[in-house]
């Protein structure tokens, strides 16, 4: 359960943390703020590695947030086991590895749901990880989080 009764946790779940889970953060947090109901919400991030802990997003996330007028507030850092499955309503993972590595870590699975689960006319099933690749994967991997945020928000509310 969250830290605060009222708002309900979620926290977005990929490999590093520093490219889709992230800009997925990012989105949420800027989407909530648009409609006047952040507060209702605590919304984290992480990696189900740790390599990348203590650092921002990669470089190709934030200029593609600050393209759409989105901050990345993020500080990457690794899954806590302990902790996160107790203080998150929702963990949302970008891909089938990061949602089986969750579960390896004994998170309930009814607080599991795939990002892209979320989304209305997915393209594909799993939210490329874009980190290999150029510029344009991460406007693709963009397109793809906001419309599924979008709709996650708007379940969460209704």
């Amino acid at each position: 359960m969250p830290e605060s009764n009222d708002q309900t946790g979620v926290l977005f779940v990929c490999l590093g943390n520093i490219c889709r889970s992230p800009l997925a953060e990012g989105i949420f947090i800027h989407l909530a703020r648009e409609r006047g109901v952040l507060d209702r919400f605590r919304v984290d991030s992480c990696g189900t590695g740790g390599w990348h802990a203590g650092e921002r997003a990669d470089p190709r996330s934030i200029a593609v947030a600050a393209k759409h007028g989105i901050e990345l507030p993020s500080i990457a850092r690794k899954f806590d086991r302990r902790r996160d499955p107790v203080e998150f309503d929702w963990l949302i993972p970008m891909d089938r590895q990061n949602h089986r590595d969750l579960l390896d870590h004994g998170v309930p699975r009814e607080k599991l749901r795939l990002m892209l689960d979320f989304h209305p006319d997915p393209p594909t099933r799993e939210v490329p990880d874009p980190y290999y690749g150029g510029p344009d994967g991460f406007d693709k991997v963009y397109e793809m989080l906001r419309v599924a945020c979008d709709a996650m928000l708007c379940s969460l509310l209704c």
